[in-house]
């Protein structure tokens, strides 16, 4: 049974009186929600993207993800769950009114299809910074191809309270360690704590269980997946097929065995893929006849390329990778990667889901966490697969130290848990949002069908449609009413604002770029080599 640790359990009530004191902090969070831009067939749309939206380069909040039709949100950072989800509510509000007769696709496996070459890759305009974003997706498609590029997910970045650091850093005796260094530690030991459970929310809020035959142009049908009317796969008890080997995927990073135990071994670990070369890829070429095929020939080209499901960030200075301002400046916030898109919300998520997370993250953090071994870290890959895959099976148990349990037997243990955080978290608020959300979202452990992936397989299996069809309908409807909604005045004026001050600042860093391309590339990789990391003369008790 999964408890507070020993260490953190008797001090939930002083947590509560910091709370009550006003000293707790609120987490604060941001998110970011990619959809794909279709047609009135639902197909992927081969427009650009609009230049009423503003440039996808410099535009803080509207840009795109891999394809030029991967419309990318990003809101602000907020402490309140439903203002972050207002600002992103008046994204596509305002996104529609540009949009013409175009909608906004709100499942996350893709529109339809027409082969590799029917998704655009996304264009960044002819500076040095926009070319090496546009190659390192060419690269992607040389790699792995487009079409697994053109799915889509929700982001959820979450940052904790400093005072509950310091607090906990008093409570751990470790008043002599450098805030800097506790943060990070205690952060890797949350990354930990999720890797292990996160096959809770992938069973929660994965909503991917179908798939239009496009998405597999060889015709060739994995095993676990069955047909279903004329044009659309099923897997009868998946929830989330974006986040299987049908989705996102690369073997070739599988060697890595990332399983977060240090802040620098994780670094290291990145820093030696980006410089070690694959043959696989270096007979594919990087330059060849003056085109840019790849950034290199690499295990991986840049940081960005490895796949995980939560990622530790820090906002990095325009001379540093996301690794060097890790090693400089410590964990700053996580990055939830794991979430599908809800496609039955026109945001992807709700408040509900955003507190759970949050309580989620929050249990993470104050359960105990020791470092992953190979073996754990390999059971922990094949629970996370088994739920993907057969999530909504009531016949299947996972592996719990040895012992085999249903999800609804062990995740009723964890929202125990969850119902204590919840109730810590509740003392910020009016009301009890946080036990709400897990009172709402507690019936999908008994009952499979209310889950987004149920939910979604029994429309389509009730109605006879076709995965194209049932989401198409959905996009319109949602579409509509976005664009009848009105936006917050001062909002709308930032958004139109933002639109030519993007423009105008592509414009001004291409102007200002002289260095060629290649050399622009070669500076960056070797800066990419030099280590960033602390000086050890750091005082012990620097905040």
């Amino acid at each position: 049974m999964i408890t507070l640790s020993e260490s953190l359990s008797p001090h939930i009530e002083r947590l509560g009186r910091l709370a009550d004191q006003g000293r707790f902090g609120r987490l604060r969070r941001g998110i970011e929600k990619e959809g794909l831009r279709v047609d009135g067939a639902g197909r992927i749309a081969q427009s650009p993207h609009p230049r009423a939206l503003g440039s996808k380069l410099t535009h803080p909040h509207i840009t795109t993800d891999y394809s030029e039709a991967l419309l990318e949100y990003i809101t602000p950072v907020y402490s309140r769950p439903e203002d972050a989800l207002d600002f992103l509510a008046d994204l596509h509000r305002f996104s529609y009114r540009q949009l013409g007769e175009e909608r906004i696709w709100p499942a996350s496996m893709p529109a339809r299809l027409d082969g590799n070459d029917s998704v655009p890759i996304a264009d960044y305009g002819d500076s040095n910074v926009g070319r090496m974003k546009h190659v390192y997706r060419r690269g992607l498609d040389v790699r792995y191809g487009r079409i697994m590029q053109a799915i889509a997910g929700v982001h959820y970045n979450v940052s904790l309270p400093d005072d509950l650091f310091a607090l906990l850093r008093e409570l751990d005796g470790e008043g002599e360690t450098a805030m800097q260094d506790y943060r990070s530690a205690r952060y890797f030991a949350l990354i930990r704590n999720f890797r292990r459970h996160s096959w809770l929310l992938l069973y929660l809020f994965g909503a991917s269980p179908a798939v239009d035959r496009s998405f597999l142009p060889d015709g060739r049908v994995p095993e676990g997946l069955e047909p279903h009317a004329d044009q659309t796969l099923v897997s009868r008890y998946a929830t989330s097929l974006r986040m299987s080997d049908l989705g996102y995927q690369n073997k070739v990073q599988e060697q890595l065995k990332i399983c977060f135990n240090s802040l620098s071994n994780y670094v290291n670990t990145l820093r030696h893929a980006i410089f070690t070369p694959w043959p696989d890829y270096e007979a594919r070429g990087v330059r060849v006849d003056d085109e840019w095929r790849q950034l290199n020939a690499n295990i991986l080209q840049i940081e960005n390329e490895y796949y995980s499901d939560i990622r530790p960030k820090r906002v990095a200075r325009h001379d540093e990778t996301p690794s060097q301002a890790l090693e400089a400046r410590g964990v700053e916030y996580i990055e939830v990667r794991c979430l599908d898109l809800n496609p039955f919300d026109p945001l992807g998520i709700d408040a509900h889901q955003s507190r759970f997370v949050d309580v989620f993250l929050l249990w993470c953090l104050l359960t105990e966490s020791p470092w992953i071994s190979d073996e754990e870290c390999e059971h922990l890959d094949f629970n996370r697969r088994l739920v993907v895959s057969r999530g909504r099976d009531p016949e299947l148990r996972l592996d719990h130290h040895g012992a085999k349990r249903s999800i609804a037997d062990w995740g009723g243990d964890i929202f125990k848990g969850l119902g204590e955080i919840a109730a810590l978290l509740d003392r910020l608020e009016e009301g009890a949002p946080h036990a709400d959300a897990l009172a709402a979202l507690a019936p999908r452990l008994e009952d499979p069908s209310l889950t987004p992936s149920g939910r979604l397989l029994e429309r389509l299996e009730t109605g006879g449609e076709e995965f194209v069809e049932a989401i198409l309908a959905l996009a319109v409807e949602q579409g509509e009413r976005l664009r009848e909604e009105p936006i917050e005045r001062a909002r709308e004026a930032l958004f139109d604002q933002l639109v030519e001050t993007s423009h105008q600042q592509q414009g001004d860093i291409e102007a200002a770029d002289v260095e060629p391309f290649a050399d622009f590339l070669a500076d960056y990789f070797a800066r990419a080599r030099e280590s960033r990391a602390f000086s050890p003369l750091r005082s012990g008790g620097a905040a």
